[in-house]
C-alpha cells in the first residue's frame, strides 16, 4: 500500500530551492500533522530543508477521528512488529525514492526522522535503500527484525536514537538493544537516553537531533 502524500509539508525556511529533505514519520495513531512542527523547530538548524510529513497509509481499524498507522497492532509483539514493519516498507521506500527525484536530490540528502511506530519505519526503510540517506534519527522506538539485521542491510546511514527513561509505551530497554544490535553490523550510532521523560520528545532531544542532522548534512558551521 502506498503512501498518502497529503500530509504536511514545510518549504525551506531560506525560500530558495531544497538542499536537504527531511521525512519526518509519525507513531501509532496520529497523523502527519504531528510532526510537522519539528521543522519549524530546526529552522534555523537546517535553513535549507524542505520538510515533508507524510499520513501513514491505514486508518486505525475501527476508529473515525483521523488516526493512523503504517501497520495494524494488536498483540504488540516482537513478531507483528517485523511483519509490520516488512509490509509497510515498500510503499514508503517507494515514497522517499520519488520525493528525492522531485526535489533534484539524491539520497545521501535525505534524512529520516520517526516516532514511536515511525522510528521503527525509519529503521527498517533506512537501512535498506538503494542509497544510503545522510542520517535516520529515532525518537521512543524499537528496532524490528534485528536478529535479521546482518543478512538485509544494504547501506550504513548514521544514526541517532533517543529515548525517555521514564517511557511507559516503549520501554527504554529498546534503545539498548537497537544501538548494540546497530553497531554489530557497523552503523554509526550516537544515544541519549532523557532522564524522566515519558513517551515522547523534550527540548533538549530536540536541540540534539536538530544538530546532528545539521552535521550530518555536512552543514558543519553553527546556525
Amino acid at each position: 500500500m502506498a503512501v498518502q502524500i497529503d500530509g504536511p509539508r514545510l518549504a525551506p525556511h531560506s525560500g530558495g530551492a531544497p538542499k536537504q529533505l527531511v521525512i519526518l514519520l509519525h507513531g501509532y495513531g496520529a497523523d502527519g500533522n504531528d510532526l510537522i512542527g519539528l521543522g519549524e523547530a530546526w529552522a534555523s538548524y537546517l535553513p535549507d530543508a524542505a520538510f515533508l510529513s507524510p499520513h501513514a497509509p491505514e486508518g486505525l481499524p475501527g476508529q473515525f477521528f483521523g488516526g493512523r498507522q503504517w501497520f495494524n497492532l494488536e498483540m504488540r509483539s516482537e513478531r507483528e512488529w517485523e511483519e509490520g514493519v516488512r509490509k509497510a516498507q515498500p510503499g514508503l521506500t517507494a515514497f522517499i525514492v520519488d520525493e528525492a527525484r522531485k526535489a533534484q536530490l539524491p539520497l545521501s540528502s535525505v534524512a529520516l526522522v520517526g516516532f514511536s511506530q515511525g522510528t521503527m519505519m525509519a529503521l527498517q526503510v533506512g537501512l535498506r535503500l538503494p542509497e544510503a540517506p545522510a542520517a535516520i534519527v529515532g525518537f521512543s522506538g524499537h528496532l524490528a527484525g534485528a536478529t535479521h539485521l546482518a543478512t538485509e542491510i544494504k547501506v550504513k546511514p548514521q544514526v541517532l536514537l533517543i529515548h525517555g527513561e521514564a517511557d511507559d509505551v516503549i520501554p527504554c530497554q529498546a534503545i539498548h538493544l537497537a544501538r548494540n544490535a546497530l553497531a554489530a553490523v557497523g552503523v554509526a550510532v550516537q544515544w541519549q537516553i532523557r532522564p524522566g521523560l515519558g513517551h515522547g520528545i523534550d527540548p533538549e532531544g530536540l536541540q540534539a537531533a536538530g544538530i546532528f542532522l545539521r552535521t550530518a548534512f555536512g552543514l558543519t558551521n553553527r546556525p
